[in-house]
């Protein structure tokens, strides 16, 4: 039977009870990547159904998205670092009890006040659960091809949960219940939870004896200031008070908690990891490149039910083929990496990515669904697998064990900050567009879809800036283990 990979350099204490074939291991960590990444977007499409049954204003369904996604964000680094301190295993397992038992309480809401606070708990678990899933899978296996392909797995699992949310949303919401965009979750966890205990190896916590709260408070309370802020400038200008407010009380927090970080001896993000390019440029390029890509679905679901006006079933298994494309591209990117330069694959992938959005923004008002949407999306999410897999990868290479979770806990909160940020400026720009179009004409159709393309023209920008910066990554010399 295969065995999990000593954790070279964690202390003596920090030893496996039991062991479990790798298969396994991956099996139930990219599963519960996959829960936390589907509840992002599965819910979007049961708003309607939700406001109908449950009584709930604009403001309300905001909420019932917001909640989870701001909890979620500014959560991620406390919940990496509580897997280093506190042991990964057990940590995985009641976050994922957490999220499990949160999305019960949601799917059985009988109130606004029930389902937003069954949603906000939701991300909490989510936040410990996320950055769990992949130190886990980094400290199993070994720096070289296999942890490669154990992040390449765990990349596409992410990436299709992402994609599948809206069609698997759809179909529960049209044939079962809104409630049931969370119930699903009840045992799929709950299977998790039994394969959790049964296969992952039982390991103590790191050195360090206490938590930083004050690091912990501070850049909790920057995080969630900052993508607050992020999100209200999607109803306000950049220049509202609503805006300006949160986002300067978050940079201040977080200039705050440099400081504070920089002086503590027990950090709860050890600043000298920013002084690892594979660390400080890796979280860089995910940023840019996230800034894009979160972005791609929410304007294809909008182009093809305004525009082409698809029904929402049919938005969702029109956007299968990305689906399959990333999960092509983040496997297949390790298999390269045997034999070439990660960042060569990293940069060839992004080149795609941009490539298929700019194709992506000559869609058209009487667009089909092999050229407007099948071709350039194939190629977007092709791309964007060769590129995510090495910069993860990279970004998790020559990192010791004890801090593999704060450094994911890093790299999730860029993502998901780099989403909210990017959306927000895709969309601006869109809206005017649409509005400046309207004025000229009565075609609606081609006044969305001006803003659309437009989107998509600013997001090619993004990757190809993140791409440019792949080559500051140190070197990925293969090495089978």
């Amino acid at each position: 039977m295969t065995r999990l990979a000593a954790e070279g350099n964690r202390p003596a204490r920090d030893t496996a009870k039991r062991v479990a074939p790798v298969w396994a291991v991956l099996t139930v960590v990219c599963g519960g990547q996959f829960l936390v990444v589907l509840d992002v977007s599965v819910v979007n499409v049961a708003l309607p159904s939700v406001r109908a049954d449950l009584g709930l204003g604009e403001t309300g369904l905001q909420w019932v998205v917001s909640s989870y996604a701001l909890t979620y964000a500014c959560l991620l680094l406390l919940g990496g670092r509580i897997a280093d301190l506190f042991g990964r295993e057990r940590t995985f397992l009641v976050g994922l009890g957490l999220f499990t038992a949160a999305s019960l309480v949601g799917g059985l809401a009988q109130g606004p006040w029930m389902l937003v606070a069954a949603r906000t708990l939701q991300g909490l678990g989510g936040a410990v659960l996320a950055p769990t899933t992949l130190s886990i899978l980094t400290t199993s296996f070994p720096e070289g091809t296999r942890r490669a392909r154990a992040i390449g797995t765990w990349t596409a699992v992410g990436a299709g949960g992402g994609t599948a949310g809206g069609l698997i949303g759809g179909l529960l919401t049209d044939y079962l219940s809104w409630r049931w965009v969370l119930l699903v979750n009840v045992p799929i966890g709950t299977l998790l939870l039994v394969g959790a205990a049964l296969c992952l190896p039982v390991r103590r916590g790191g050195l360090a004896q206490r938590l930083d709260v004050s690091g912990t408070v501070l850049v909790t309370a920057g995080v969630a200031a900052l993508a607050y802020g992020i999100t209200m400038s999607e109803s306000h200008s950049w220049t509202s008070g609503h805006t300006l407010l949160p986002v300067a009380l978050g940079l201040i927090a977080l200039v705050l908690f440099v400081r504070v970080e920089s002086r503590t001896s027990e950090p709860l993000v050890p600043l000298r990891l920013f002084r690892l390019r594979s660390v400080s440029v890796a979280n860089t390029v995910l940023f840019a490149v996230g800034a894009a890509t979160f972005a791609i679905w929410y304007f294809l679901s909008l182009y093809m039910q305004n525009v082409l006006h698809y029904s929402p079933v049919r938005t969702g298994l029109c956007l299968l083929p990305h689906t399959v494309s990333v999960i092509v591209g983040s496997k297949l990117a390790p298999r390269l990496m045997n034999h070439v330069d990660g960042r060569l694959i990293g940069a060839t992938g992004g080149l795609l990515a941009a490539g298929g959005m700019l194709w992506q923004s000559t869609l058209t008002a009487y667009g089909t669904f092999a050229g407007s949407i099948l071709g350039p999306g194939v190629l977007m999410m092709i791309g964007v697998g060769l590129l995510m897999t090495p910069v993860t990868t990279a970004a998790t290479s020559g990192v010791p064990m004890s801090e593999q979770g704060v450094v994911s806990g890093l790299l999730n909160t860029a993502s998901q900050l780099s989403g909210a940020l990017g959306l927000t400026i895709l969309a601006t720009a869109a809206a005017n567009r649409i509005s400046s179009f309207q004025a000229g004409t009565d075609d609606a159709g081609e006044a969305l879809v001006s803003g659309y393309a437009l989107a998509f023209r600013i997001g090619s920008v993004f990757l190809l800036v993140g791409t440019a910066l792949i080559a500051l990554l140190p070197r990925w010399v293969p090495r089978q283990t």
